[in-house]
């Protein structure tokens, strides 16, 4: 099997697709992996009957990073596809801040990109390992599976950058927050061979009752608005069918504490605890046998959370003085605009209750679109607000759609956090 790099977003299935077939490891040499592996050099190639990979050494997002340019032997010499890996995305380049200096990463990514991807024709296929909304890349990440060297060359905004250092000061400019894990993630990859999965035993709702007493995270995978119509009190709401349920969970797991999962049913809370062994969380106590519907058959007490429409929301804020509001989206995303008087907190770095906001008065939680203000929300609960409300269909934006006049963080005096 080949690798790309020393994942940091989530634990490679490797060591378990080794233990099931006998494959062999090829990984860069830079990658030095504790592992058994056969270690290459840029241009390696591996023959696979007419098919020729070849590999293309592309460091910035981690020094090994390695592209595979796919060969038809028979039909030429050119390449008719490249598997970009975490370089080269639809729409954007790969993050910077995951092995080495974030500057020097992204100067690694601009020579890799201009000087070897774009130098391939433009009707390669590209094929990328991510799609938008992975951690490993920039916000401009499409949803498209694949595209053509071309067309990226032509459409990519990230790559009409033709200077180093300006690519570099937009490139450190657009960093998101660096997940928490990623260095420990990067030391299960690169560590000996994971062969084996993480038991998540089916506990009864008093033994649910009893972890939660003993300190565990009560994590709530079904969707948000099931979440707000009914949830255990105190438990997180993490949606596993959203993209991006890994990484929040690993936001917010302590490998220190136990997790249960909540789900529908056991399915949802065994599905839960697979995609949670993929980032590196293996401290799961168990999951709700038969899922809130058992919770609530044995009658088992539960809570609620108020949600408003954000096309509602002026209205509400205008017949509620009382009524706060807390943004929870990235700094970049405050920057660019929020609404006056809004308090702000990224979702991720919720561990109580936010400065400026009083636990006893109504908070309405709001981020672009609803699915942060959720996990956000049900954090304020956990923390010990008494009355949070979830935004839902839409938020920052659609205010601004609305008339709702941003401020920039360049309006925003200096005392106001940003």
């Amino acid at each position: 099997m080949l690798e790309t790099h020393n994942h940091a977003d989530h634990v490679s299935g490797h060591g378990r697709l080794v233990a099931a077939t006998g494959a062999r490891i090829h990984v860069h040499r830079l990658a030095d992996p504790a592992y058994e592996h056969e270690p290459f050099e840029d241009g390696w190639e591996l023959q696979l009957g007419s098919l020729a990979v070849r590999a293309l050494h592309t460091p910035g997002h981690r020094p090994e990073h390695t592209a595979f340019l796919l060969i038809d032997t028979t039909r030429g010499d050119d390449p008719w596809a490249v598997l970009s890996g975490d370089s080269l995305f639809v729409g954007d380049v790969a993050r910077t801040d995951l092995a080495v200096e974030q500057a020097e990463g992204a100067r690694q990514i601009f020579r890799s990109v201009h000087e070897r991807l774009l130098t391939l024709p433009g009707d390669c296929e590209l094929w990328p390992a991510h799609l938008g909304g992975s951690i490993c890349g920039g916000p401009g990440m499409d949803m498209k599976i694949c595209s053509t060297v071309g067309y990226e060359r032509q459409h990519n905004p990230t790559l009409a950058i033709a200077d180093e250092e300006e690519f570099v000061a937009q490139a450190l400019a657009r960093l998101g927050p660096q997940p928490p894990n990623f260095e420990k993630i990067v030391a299960l990859n690169r560590g000996p061979l994971l062969t084996s999965g993480v038991e998540a035993p089916a506990l009864y709702p008093h033994q649910v009752q009893l972890k939660r007493d003993e300190g565990a995270l009560l994590v709530d995978v079904r969707t948000d608005l099931q979440f707000d119509d009914v949830h255990i009190h105190g438990s997180i709401c993490i949606p596993s069918f959203s993209s991006g349920f890994g990484s929040k969970l690993a936001w917010l797991a302590d490998h220190d504490r136990e997790i249960v999962f909540i789900g529908r049913d056991d399915a949802d809370g065994r599905r839960a605890a697979k995609l949670a062994l993929s980032v590196g969380v293996r401290n799961v106590a168990g999951l709700l046998a038969g899922g809130m519907t058992n919770w609530r058959q044995e009658r088992h007490a539960v809570t609620q959370t108020e949600r408003v429409a954000a096309a509602d929301l002026l209205g509400r804020l205008a017949q509620e003085p009382e009524l706060q509001l807390l943004d929870v989206r990235e700094l970049r995303e405050w920057n660019a605009g929020h609404v006056p008087g809004s308090v702000f907190t990224p979702w991720h770095d919720i561990t109580g209750i936010p400065h400026g906001l009083d636990p006893t008065l109504p908070i309405a939680v709001i981020c672009a679109a609803g699915v942060r203000a959720a996990t956000a929300a049900s954090l304020l609960t956990h923390h010990g607000a008494t009355r949070v409300i979830h935004v839902i269909d839409g938020g920052v934006p659609l205010l601004a759609q609305n008339g709702v006049r941003l401020e920039s963080s360049a309006d925003v005096p200096d005392d106001v956090p940003a």
